[in-house]
C-alpha cells in the first residue's frame, strides 16, 4: 500500500540551498513529488536568529512512518544538522511528517498558520475539514 504523506520542511541556515538540497534528496527517493510555494516566517520560541523558509512536500510511500521518520532524519544529518537543546534553535534544514494519510499527525499544525497554507495548498480544504475543532 502506497501511503500518502506531506511533509514540512524548514531552514534559517543558508535556507534557499538547503531547502533546495533537501528536495532533491526527497524528489531521488520518491515519484510525483508536488511542493508548496515556500513562505518566509519569524523564528517561534528563540526569536535572535534569522528567518526561516518553510515550505511542505506531497508525495506517496510504500515506507512506514517510522522508517519514513528514519530517513528523513538521515537527510537532516547529511545536510549538516546538529541537535542542541535549543529546540526552536537556527538549523540548516526540519524535516516533518505533517499529514500521513489524510490525517494531521503533527500538533504543531495547529499552532503555525504557515503549516496549515503549506498544507492546504497540497490538500485543499483537509484543514478546514479535520481541524477546526482541535486548537
Amino acid at each position: 500500500m502506497k501511503n500518502d504523506v506531506i511533509i514540512g520542511f524548514g531552514s534559517n541556515i543558508n535556507p534557499a540551498a538547503n531547502i533546495e538540497k533537501a528536495i532533491e534528496k526527497i524528489k531521488e527517493k520518491f515519484l510525483g513529488v508536488q511542493l508548496s510555494r515556500l513562505l518566509e516566517t519569524e523564528p517561534l520560541g528563540f526569536k535572535d536568529q534569522d528567518n526561516f523558509l518553510n515550505g511542505a512536500a506531497r508525495f506517496k510511500t510504500a515506507l512506514s512512518s517510522d522508517a519514513l521518520k528514519d530517513w528523513l532524519f538521515s537527510v537532516e544529518s547529511d545536510l549538516g544538522r546538529i541537535r542542541t537543546k535549543n529546540k526552536n534553535g537556527p538549523r540548516p534544514i526540519d524535516l516533518d511528517i505533517l499529514v500521513w494519510n489524510g490525517e494531521i499527525v503533527d500538533k504543531d499544525v495547529y499552532k503555525r498558520d504557515f503549516l496549515q497554507t503549506s498544507i492546504n495548498e497540497l490538500s485543499p480544504g483537509l484543514i478546514g475539514k479535520k481541524g477546526e475543532n482541535e486548537h
